[in-house]
């Protein structure tokens, strides 16, 4: 039976993961590119967010909130025509469910996760 610490440890490592993960670019030398980027600050900034949320689980709803802003203002300024837009529908979503979830206005199912 899993209990709530091996949970949190489990995504104390996922978020290492991504932050290692998003500087590992950096660290191989690899020419930066608009798109590696843009990679990096959005699995840098996600990890950041998962460490924030496990040290003050008030705080999702602000958090899932400026996750989607980096996510659309990333996509806006770093990727290409396409891409770009994806990405700003990605944030914009994002951005939307975290202010439906300030005013309580989603589901039950899905506020649940918004408040502990």
């Amino acid at each position: 039976m899993a209990n709530v610490k091996m949970f949190k440890l489990l995504g104390v490592m996922l978020a290492l993961v991504l932050i290692i993960w998003g500087v590992s670019p950096i660290l191989r030398h690899e020419p930066l590119t608009n798109d590696v980027l843009a990679t990096s600050v959005i699995l840098i900034m996600i990890g950041v967010a998962y460490f924030v949320i496990m040290l003050n689980p008030g705080w999702t709803k602000a958090v899932f909130f400026f996750e989607g802003i980096i996510i659309a203002v990333a996509g806006y300024v770093l990727l290409g025509f396409p891409y770009n837009i994806e990405f700003i529908v990605v944030g914009l979503i994002v951005v939307i469910i975290a202010i439906l979830a300030y005013l309580q206005k989603l589901p039950p199912s899905i506020l649940k996760w918004f408040y502990k």
